[in-house]
């Protein structure tokens, strides 16, 4: 008796095939359709969305390193001006590492106002889930009790969720735009702390999007650190330029504590989600 043949693999078995580039319309449609899966299952309609460097430090590790650096440089020979440059870079990192701390401090805040109001799961903390001010922000939301979503992406450095985030809510992204998508969508504020290209590549992103109308629901945004960014973006370059206008300044706040920060977001999504008649968000 000759063997049985195995039967073909049906199509979504067959990895081969779901791995390919014939099959990337599957893989988009895949990170569309198990993140709304799964938000349904947590009760997750709203969140609010931290921005951030994925390289500021938490300030002990800040402090430590330089430490270790003083010591290194005691035993090395390194001529005075490169000893002088390396303990500058290392300030650098300590005077950043302020922001770790707000931004931990600015989602417990949140959070424990987040877990007063009526009913499950109301403005969730949520990051790009790695290091750095994404890391925290998961960590104040754990601090004061609550859940903490991450949407980590996958890169060739290998960025890992970090721990704070529980395991059900926290996702990992092929698509940086599918990414962008969920942050947008469930998104109801915005806080964007001092970063790099992706913070600025994100912060503009949603810009764009309020400025054109393409999202309608209220979103408010909070540039956090005045002092960073005015360094880094001319944002009153732009009106004089006529590149945009007056009122599109309107689109953001700046806030430079996690007191003053939380009381913007507090009142505005209130009057925005929490009156008689809250705009809403079905999954």
């Amino acid at each position: 008796m000759k063997p049985q043949k195995p039967w073909p693999l049906k199509a979504y078995k067959n990895l081969e095939f779901l791995t390919s580039s014939d099959a990337r319309s599957i893989r988009i449609l895949a990170e569309f359709e198990e993140p709304l899966s799964r938000f349904r299952q947590l009760g997750i309609k709203d969140t609010i969305v931290f921005f951030g460097s994925s390289r500021i430090l938490p300030r002990p590790k800040a402090l430590r390193r330089i430490k270790e650096l003083e010591l290194q440089l005691k035993a090395s020979g390194h001529s005075a001006s490169s000893k002088k440059r390396l303990l500058e870079e290392a300030s650098v990192d300590l005077e950043m590492s302020r922001y770790y701390e707000e931004a931990v401090e600015l989602s417990r805040l949140l959070t424990e106002w987040s877990l007063s109001l009526t009913g499950d799961h109301r403005f969730v903390v949520c990051s790009g889930g790695g290091p750095g001010i994404m890391e925290a922000a998961n960590k104040g939301a754990r601090l004061a009790g609550g859940p903490t979503i991450g949407m980590n992406i996958s890169v060739p450095f290998e960025q890992v969720p970090n721990d704070f985030i529980p395991r059900m809510y926290s996702f990992e992204f092929h698509y940086f735009f599918m990414r962008k998508f969920w942050f947008v969508y469930l998104g109801k504020a915005l806080v964007v702390f001092p970063g790099g290209f992706g913070t600025m590549d994100e912060l503009f992103e949603v810009l764009t999007l309020l400025q054109t109308g393409k999202i309608k629901k209220k979103m408010t945004v909070v540039i956090y650190g005045k002092e960073y960014w005015d360094k880094v973006i001319n944002f009153n370059a732009l009106v004089k330029f006529h590149t945009i206008r007056p009122r599109d300044l309107r689109l953001f706040r700046f806030a430079d504590s996690p007191a003053e920060a939380f009381e913007y977001l507090k009142s505005q999504l209130t009057k925005n989600y929490l009156g008689s008649s809250p705009n809403k968000i079905t999954l």
